[in-house]
């Protein structure tokens, strides 16, 4: 059963939090290390660092499309700033990492150009971020049919 979604709009930043049973050190790894991120999202390629541009694969659409990635800011274990291009367009991305209770909480902060299109991207992100909940935890990754199309509208009605 998928979780509730949790998106929140600040502006027109998409927030989405997830917290784990684990130090910053190991959440950062989760996200940033390529055979780590081939769990959840996809492998990605190339020679990562401030002002570098990766090659992501998203393993988990159709086709496993490859994007470009230039990395904005990385500072471990506590944020990466990202802008991803495709034929989509361009995204930004931030990942805030902070000790929470003996854990970790991660913040994906998508910065939005617009609320167009929020119907579809909550629920990715809720995906993607629960399939980083379930390879970490060793579960079986959830299917985006539990997030899309039900979620669509609970992102819909965020939209001021």
């Amino acid at each position: 059963m998928t979780n509730a979604p949790t998106g929140r709009l600040d502006g027109n930043d998409l927030v989405l939090t997830r917290t784990f049973n684990a130090g910053p050190d190991d959440v950062w790894a989760s996200v940033t290390e390529s055979s780590r991120t081939a769990r959840w999202f996809g492998p990605w390629t190339g020679e990562a660092g401030p002002g570098r541009t990766i090659k992501v694969q998203m393993a988990y659409e159709e086709g496993s499309p490859w994007m470009e990635a230039r990395i904005d800011a990385c500072e471990p274990p506590s944020r990466l700033l990202l802008t991803t291009v495709d034929e989509a367009g361009s995204w930004h991305l931030e990942l805030l990492l902070t000790a929470a209770g003996g854990g970790t909480e991660l913040r994906l902060v998508h910065h939005l150009t617009t609320t167009d299109g929020l119907g579809e991207v909550g629920p990715g992100w809720e995906y993607y971020l629960d399939n980083l909940v379930a390879a970490r935890d060793g579960e079986p990754l959830p299917a985006f049919t539990d997030y899309y199309p039900s979620m669509k509208a609970y992102f819909e009605a965020l939209t001021p």
